[in-house]
């Protein structure tokens, strides 16, 4: 077991302290298509004292930022400490695309869990993204909001037989899916690369960081006190609950929520290696003109390839073709990490070769070793969720839901609480990941 600490359970000893390596050096957002034009949002306090709540939520991403807004809104003293801004991890950088499903099918999740459980779980990651666009509705959150569905296009007949397989399993749920074929997606995408699909309407796009950004103003006007630039990078049993300590100040909480994701450090022993943090690579155009914008994704969905390294694209609101896939391991590009990203957007339209690209941006990515996000019961009091593995705007915000009710003493018996599991010779498995990564994407290649 990683760092001497048995599973779920407290550190040993009351007196252990849990630290994180050092406290990180605040810095703004990287510059993105999503930090150039977000909402914008006054900057929160950083914390400067010493204070007590009921609940404390360690990360102002959207699981953190719906975990403070469910509190809020049913009168549970909360705080919310962000080691730099709200959103500046993976809420912020990535792709817009709002999923309601895991990457299994159904009958995965029903294998893996039972047939009872899996049902309540697929009921409420299936309504995740009516979660989404309600908080918006509710919240008048300005984050481009459509919701016009999501595409996965299949490239060889046995990616057909996947997405026909799906469309059934979905349908048999009451999902709005339909199967996609050539000329249909053809007409949606306005590229004639693939050979079907099928259409998930229930899905749909936003801009991310401001979708995070309307969450933190939301819980913050319903009463939860947030506060950016406060890393906690010491985590103390203290009485019944829980000390925990940033640079200017310290929070006494009763309950813990830690919603760090693929920016989770050494905070909590074993938490870090539970997940193996990825990098996605984005780039986006200059808004396209008119004419364009009738041509490639006319009817404004989302598009995710079904190879094994996905390649995902939109329109964002102004009209920018948005495009990622799988980067490489650091946090800051290199001119060649885009190179042929680019090329693979002027690819599929062939119409952008004269258009230029304004932004390029990475971030990091949670993934779980069975692809399946994670609900964790730490100690009494300390919970925590993460690993999205790619589909974290609806996820996440189903999470920081779950965690809040589980927070305050009402468990949602739809998502499960698993054992904290760390994976041994952690170090390891990135270098691993990426060597897979270059061997999928030749697969991709040839096939």
């Amino acid at each position: 077991m990683s760092d001497g600490v048995a599973e779920g359970r407290a550190p040993r000893s009351p007196a252990q302290v849990l630290r994180r390596d050092r406290p990180t050096e605040a810095r703004g957002q990287p510059r993105s298509l999503w930090a150039a034009t977000a909402t914008s949002v006054d900057p929160f306090p950083t914390l400067r004292e010493g204070q007590r709540a009921e609940v404390a939520v360690i990360g102002g991403g959207y699981t953190g930022c719906s975990a403070a807004l469910y509190l809020a809104e049913r009168g549970v003293d909360t705080v919310l400490l962000e080691a730099l801004e709200p959103g500046f991890g993976a809420s912020g950088r990535n792709g817009g695309q709002v999923i309601p499903s895991f990457k299994f099918d159904p009958d995965e999740v029903a294998d893996r869990y039972g047939p009872i459980l899996a049902e309540t779980l697929l009921e409420t990651v299936g309504g995740s993204a009516d979660l989404v666009f309600s908080l918006i509705e509710k919240h008048r959150i300005d984050c481009g909001a459509r919701r016009t569905g999501w595409i996965q296009a299949a490239s060889s007949a046995s990616e057909l037989a996947t997405a026909a397989r799906r469309v059934s399993l979905w349908r048999r749920r009451g999902a709005s899916v339909e199967e996609l074929d050539a000329g249909a997606i053809a007409g949606l995408t306005g590229t004639l690369r693939y050979g079907g699909g099928w259409i998930d309407r229930r899905a749909g796009n936003i801009q991310p960081l401001s979708y995070c950004l309307g969450l933190a103003r939301a819980a913050n006007g319903a009463g939860a006190r947030l506060y950016q630039s406060s890393q906690v990078f010491s985590m103390d049993p203290h009485g019944s609950g829980w000390r925990l300590t940033t640079p200017g100040g310290h929070v006494l909480a009763e309950r813990v929520i830690i919603a760090t994701n693929a920016y989770t450090d050494a905070l909590w022993p074993g938490l870090r290696q539970s997940v193996i943090p990825l990098h996605s690579v984005q780039v986006a155009t200059e808004p396209l003109a008119e004419p364009l914008r009738r041509q490639i994704l006319p009817g404004g969905q989302s598009v995710a390839t079904m190879g094994r390294i996905v390649t995902y694209f939109r329109l964002d609101r102004d009209g920018r073709l948005v495009i990622g896939t799988r980067g490489p391991s650091r946090d800051h590009l290199r001119e060649r990490d885009t190179r042929s990203l680019k090329a693979a957007a002027r690819s599929l339209f062939p119409q952008l070769r004269s258009v230029a690209f304004e932004f390029e941006w990475t971030g990091r990515v949670a993934m779980t070793p069975d692809h399946l996000p994670h609900l964790h019961e730490l100690a009494h009091g300390v919970y925590a969720g993460l690993g999205y593995n790619g589909r974290g705007i609806a996820m996440a915000t189903v999470m920081g839901r779950a965690l809040a009710q589980r927070a305050v003493d009402s468990p949602d018996a739809h998502y499960p609480v698993t054992p904290l599991k760390p994976m041994r010779f952690h170090t390891f498995h990135r270098p691993v990941v990426q060597g897979l990564v270059a061997y999928y994407r030749l697969r991709d290649r040839i096939g």
